[in-house]
């Protein structure tokens, strides 16, 4: 009798019954296309600088002060420490399941699984949720320029079938469209930066806001908070390794480069925006105006038109943003309907285009039905449907961050490898400490992330581990059912181009 074929770990081939074999698509994801900057573009552009800096960074400087630009750059630190894990624990693992995947492979497949439930409802929740800001964001700029009153279900609803457009389209086209939007927002905050560096700010410029007595205030919790938040996205880097030009080094390099821009470019342009006022002004002019801080400023220092193209390229900026989450959550779901978990359908590939285009009309088809279940019930596209998507799926993305840094040394325990012990135990571990602690400020500070009360709040909460319990149950459930399906969730894939 011949022996039964081995993968490369030395392990049996696993032949899964047909009934838990979802069929395999025609055309396959298009390979090669993506390069460092491509990927650096989605995961930046997920994190919207613009709206990031106009939209709640002045939140951020009204309850920390001037010492504010620290707090970004601790955030940016903490996440460059995970990924040092994270882009080690990428080179090993070659599979397109992004968070999911790495935490299977570490801390096991019931976890792998509340992980998966729970990447679907954090990216959703930051991608439909910032509908409401597309909506407002544009209702200002018609009644600004042209006084007109758009009700915001339209704007939305206009706006998910964009993003399905773009997603529908190939990734590289989208990788095209977000480099444009995104040299454009980045572009305008650099204009702001350079009329105040010339004029010297509003007294001179200064270093105060890296003094200890400035950086260590009762705000700098809400400071951090917020800073967390801003850098959501930039994990993604891992989920388009299937389309990626040399994964191994790709990934990682999109993944530091992204970090690293974020941090520093968030904490250089708060400290502009500082220098602007002038530190003995700037929190009296953010609580006192904080949605008009940055167009201020910029009227100011550079000129009305610079004020006028920053109220348009913000909504670009959200556009940016919407289209990258879409692009991540279409992903998630073509590797786990590959999987076997989710429904067969949603693994099929445009054989033109070759993106995962029932996906994405699925996940449009989500967004249809949120935007206007919020507006059947009269809820503000703001204060509603943006904070109270966006809360939950941002604090969704730490806590898989967390358990993703948790999952690396678990991982390098079980295999042979020749990483160092810095990677694989020292900066995962500080990570895992860094980490909980940005979960345990985002819900202490929740209250000023959503606006909303403690009944509402406690609700947003607790969705988090409510989704991942609910992932639990469903790894049970699967494996009682579909034993074949459970025992290759996250497998390694044995041919890399395999989809």
């Amino acid at each position: 009798m011949a022996a039964a074929p081995e993968t490369r770990d030395g392990s049996p081939t696993r032949t899964a019954a047909p009934s838990d074999t979802p069929p395999q698509p025609a055309a396959g994801l298009r390979r090669g296309t993506l390069g460092v900057a491509d990927i650096a573009f989605f995961v930046i552009s997920a994190a919207a600088p613009l709206t990031v800096m106009a939209g709640t960074s002045p939140v951020a400087i009204g309850a920390g002060g001037v010492g504010a630009p620290v707090g970004y750059l601790v955030a940016g630190a903490t996440l460059a420490l995970f990924a040092v894990g994270f882009t080690t624990m990428a080179r090993h693992v070659r599979h397109g399941g992004g968070f999911y995947a790495f935490i299977t492979r570490g801390l096991g497949r019931p976890a792998g699984f509340g992980a998966a439930t729970l990447a679907l409802l954090a990216y959703n929740g930051m991608q439909i949720g910032v509908y409401g800001l597309l909506a407002t964001a544009t209702q200002d700029a018609l009644e600004a320029f042209w006084g007109i009153h758009v009700p915001w279900p339209p704007i939305a609803l206009a706006g998910v079938a964009v993003i399905w457009y773009l997603g529908h389209r190939s990734i590289d086209f989208g990788a095209k469209v977000l480099g444009v939007l995104l040299v454009a927002e980045t572009g305008i905050l650099v204009l702001l930066a350079g009329g105040v560096l010339l004029h010297g700010g509003a007294h001179g410029l200064t270093a105060e806001s890296f003094a200890p007595q400035h950086v260590l205030v009762p705000g700098t919790g809400a400071v951090l908070a917020f800073a967390f938040a801003a850098f959501t996205g930039f994990e993604s880097t891992a989920i388009y390794r299937r389309e990626a030009r040399d994964a191994a080094r790709t990934i990682p390099r999109a993944t530091y480069a992204a970090v690293a821009f974020l941090g520093l470019f968030y904490a250089f342009i708060i400290w502009i925006i500082i220098q602007a006022y002038g530190g003995d002004a700037i929190v009296k002019a953010a609580l006192h105006d904080p949605a008009g801080l940055f167009f201020t400023a910029t009227e100011r220092y550079v000129g009305t038109w610079a004020a006028d193209l920053m109220h348009l390229f913000i909504i670009t900026s959200v556009l940016a943003s919407q289209l990258a989450f879409h692009n991540a959550i279409t992903r998630y779901g073509l590797s786990l309907a590959q999987e076997g978990v989710l429904p067969a359908a949603l693994g099929r590939i445009h054989p033109r285009n070759r993106s995962p285009h029932v996906a994405g009309a699925v996940q449009s088809a989500i967004a249809v039905l949120v935007v206007l279940g919020f507006a059947l019930a009269g809820a503000d596209p703001y204060r509603q449907l943006l904070l109270w998507m966006n809360t939950p799926g941002m604090l969704g993305l730490l806590v898989l961050q967390a358990l993703t840094a948790a999952a690396v040394p678990c991982y390098f325990r079980r295999i042979s490898h020749r990483e160092g012990i810095l990677r694989t135990r020292v900066a995962p571990v500080a990570a895992v400490l860094l980490m909980a602690g940005a979960i345990w400020l985002v819900v202490a500070k929740i209250g000023l992330m959503t606006g909303a009360r403690m009944p509402a709040n406690t609700v947003l909460v607790l969705s988090v581990p409510a989704v991942f319990a609910l992932g639990l149950l469903l790894a049970r459930r699967t494996r009682r059912s579909a034993p074949a399906v459970y025992a290759g969730f996250a497998a390694e894939p044995e041919n890399e181009n395999a989809d």
